[in-house]
Parts: structure tokens; sequence; C-alpha cells
């Protein structure tokens, strides 16, 4: 049996998987008001297990980066995901601030395999011209899953409350298994269901012209952890990663809590609201892997594609960041976060990408496992300051969201310099 278009399958699947694995995640967020208030916990309680849930998805970046290369992409999802779905269903059954923090813990772990086994699974399926297409669908599915996780977990919620919500939550992950088993059997160079059309449309795709007109593999050099932190090219992904990342989060984590703060919302409200930012970073994820792929097909260069999608991204946020400081009603400030997140998903997208335009596959794993751990780390130190600046006002958190962008920016064009396959 041939499948036509299997590529886009195989990616939907990835993408349907960030959906579960968002809704689970935002799922404490959205329901925190009921939750802190049964058991008696405050804004230090929730940023405590936030952290934790980022200490977990520090490890866990790098750690799955390194067992996606070890075990291959079919198995490392399918480890990740009934790891965070194990975790998720136990938050019923914990009762204080250290017995949530353990189960998030765990829950980072396994949720942070998502990413790197995500950038390895569209190295392997998509020529070069399409990978960032193939990233901003991937990136669609964690906004999509935010989009849903507000009113799904606020209905949820009211239907039949918090303990039964993240059980239900939890069994999400074990349905997703089943088509992905079925439907992803190898790699696309052996795959029975994949056509020679497609074979030789997918791996001739990932050669680059070179020097003098003749095509070469565009990604032959694969080194281990130590010499790839040797090259500069890596450390611009580390460091936009570190500088940008605290921004999505500052929304992912935050959003619920800042609603409640300044409109006094209750968890019907968030549900109503908390979705429309993610509607602005589904749209840029797709837009932007759009625009990656017009570009490529216009004749543009990698590097020039790659700097001029992220740039696109950082001018959108930068401003937007700025104007949120004077949101007075709630419409407008979910309005301007959804203009944040369509310009943090544009630029996301190509830093994504960069891995696979540096090394090859068996490294493209490694380093955008250790790009994710920089980005937990930069997340962490946002969610530390957060609880101490917003005391009296949510101006502060925003003017440094807003002044991280442009140190993202400015890691890519002078550590990358131009993007292009690493050598030796």
């Amino acid at each position: 049996m041939k499948t036509k278009g299997l590529r886009w399958w195989v990616v939907s699947l990835v993408a349907l998987a960030t959906v579960i694995n968002y809704v689970d995640r935002n799922a404490l967020g959205v329901m925190w008001p009921a939750i802190s208030e049964e058991l008696g916990m405050d804004k230090w309680d929730y940023a405590f297990i936030v952290n934790c849930f980022m200490v977990g998805y520090l490890i866990g970046q790098s750690a799955f980066g390194k067992i996606f290369d070890a075990i291959g992409t079919r198995l490392g999802f399918v480890l990740a995901i009934i790891g965070w779905s194990v975790a998720v269903a136990l938050h019923a059954v914990v009762r204080t601030a250290f017995q949530f923090s353990v189960v998030r813990f765990a829950m980072g772990v396994a949720e942070a395999g998502n990413w790197p086994g995500a950038t390895k699974s569209n190295a392997e399926w998509f020529p070069i011209s399409e990978r960032a297409l193939a990233q901003g669908i991937f990136n669609s599915g964690a906004s999509l899953g935010a989009v849903v996780s507000a009113p799904l977990v606020a209905y949820l919620y009211l239907v039949i409350g918090w303990k039964a919500t993240f059980v239900l939550l939890g069994g999400l992950g074990f349905l997703w298994l089943v088509p992905w088993l079925i439907v992803f059997k190898s790699g696309p160079d052996s795959h029975p269901w994949l056509s020679a059309e497609e074979r030789e449309h997918i791996l001739t795709g990932q050669r680059v012209p070179g020097e003098g007109g003749e095509e070469s593999l565009a990604n032959t050099y694969a080194p281990g952890w130590f010499e790839m932190l040797k090259h500069r090219q890596s450390w611009s992904v580390i460091a936009s990663r570190f500088f940008l990342d605290p921004v999505w989060w500052l929304f992912v984590s935050w959003l619920p809590l800042y609603l409640v703060d300044q409109f006094g919302f209750d968890i019907k409200q968030i549900g109503l609201f908390a979705w429309v930012p993610y509607v602005g970073a589904a749209t840029g994820a797709i837009f932007g892997g759009w625009l990656a792929r017009h570009l490529l097909q216009r004749g543009w260069h990698v590097d020039r594609t790659r700097k001029t999608t992220i740039a696109v991204g950082g001018i959108l946020m930068f401003p937007a960041l700025l104007a949120t400081t004077y949101a007075f009603t709630p419409l407008l400030a979910v309005l301007l976060i959804a203009v944040i997140l369509f310009g943090f998903q544009i630029a996301i997208g190509s830093i994504q990408t960069l891995p696979s335009d540096f090394y090859s596959g068996e490294s493209v794993g490694s380093l955008a496992g250790v790009g994710g751990t920089a980005a937990v780390v930069g997340v962490m130190f946002m969610n530390f300051v957060i609880p101490a600046v917003t005391e009296t006002s949510w101006v502060p958190a925003f003017v440094i969201g807003a002044l991280l962008v442009p140190l993202a920016l400015l890691s890519v064009w002078l550590l990358a310099r131009k993007i292009e396959p690493v050598t030796p």
C-alpha cells in the first residue's frame, strides 16, 4: 500500500502530539484559581511548581535529544508521550505544592522530548525547502493546543472537577499512540508505504547546490556534543533560544494569572478569553513556515531566508510587548498578546530549523535538545522574576520581554554569521 503525501501525515501526527502536550501542560494554569483556593496555595507556590516543571524540561530537552538520536524517532515519541501522560494523570492524587512539583518535574522531563523529536522528524522526512513549513505545522500544534486548552479545561472543570479532568487528559496520549505506531513504521529511506516519487523528493531535496553547480549533501557533518559546542553556529541556536523562549512562556505559564490579577477573572472567564492569543500564534506558525518556503522557492539563499523570517517575527513582537503595558481592557490585552505570539511563532520556526541547516540528522536532535535546555534556563530566570515584579503591576514583565527580543535576533546575526552547513 502506497500513501500519497506520507510525510504530511507524519508531521500532522507530530503536530497532534503537540496539541495534547499543550493541553496537558496548560491545564494546571487554567484551573489554578480553584486548586490554589482549595489547597491553600499562592502565586509563589505556583512559581515554584512551574519551575520544577522547567527543571525537568531542561533535563529532558538534552536527554531526549540524545535518546532520539540513539533509538530513533518512532520509539522516542512512544517513550516521551507515555511518560508525560502518566504524569498528568497523577496530578489528580497530589495535595501539596511539593507533591505537585514532583509530578510536574516528571511531566517536564517527558514533555521535553516532543521538541527535539519533532526537529529530528522534520529533518528526516522533509527536503530543505519544506522544513520551515513542516516546523510551522508542528509549532501550530503548540498554538492549537493552547487555543483548545483554556475552553476545554474550563469546561471539564465545571462538569467533572479538577481531579477527574487531569485523569481524562492523561488518557489522550495513549489514544495518540495507536495511529502513530501504525503510520510511522520506519524512516523515509525504507518505509513500505512511501511512493518512489515521494522518497526521491525527500532524499534528493536534502541536497543543496555546491560551488560550481554540483549538488552535495546539505548535512554531512555530525559532531558529538563537545565538538558541536566548539562551533559558534551551535551557540547561535543556544543563545537565541535562551533569550526568545521566555517570551512565549511568559504567556503559556502566566496568562491565566495575569487575567486574574489584572481583570479579576474566574475560571469560566479565563476559558472565554485565554484562547484568543494562541489563534495568533497558530497563524504565525503557518505563515512563518509558508514565508520561508516561498522565499526559498524564489531562489533566496537559506541564510537570507532564515534571517529575514526571524527579523519579521522580532519586528512584530517588540512594539506589541511594549503596547501591552497600556492594555486597559481584557479584549485589547489578548489581541495584543495575539500579535506578540504571531511574531514569536514566525521567528521561532526558523530558529528551530537551524540545527538541521548546520548539521546532519545524527546531530540535529542533540543540538535541538541543547537549545531547548538553554531556553528552559532562560524561562526559569523569568519565572523567578515574575512574582517579584508583578506585585503591583504587570508592566515590568512585558518590558523585560520586549528587551529580550533584540538580544535573540543579535544572537543569530552575530554568532551564526552565515547560515549554511558547518564543516569540520
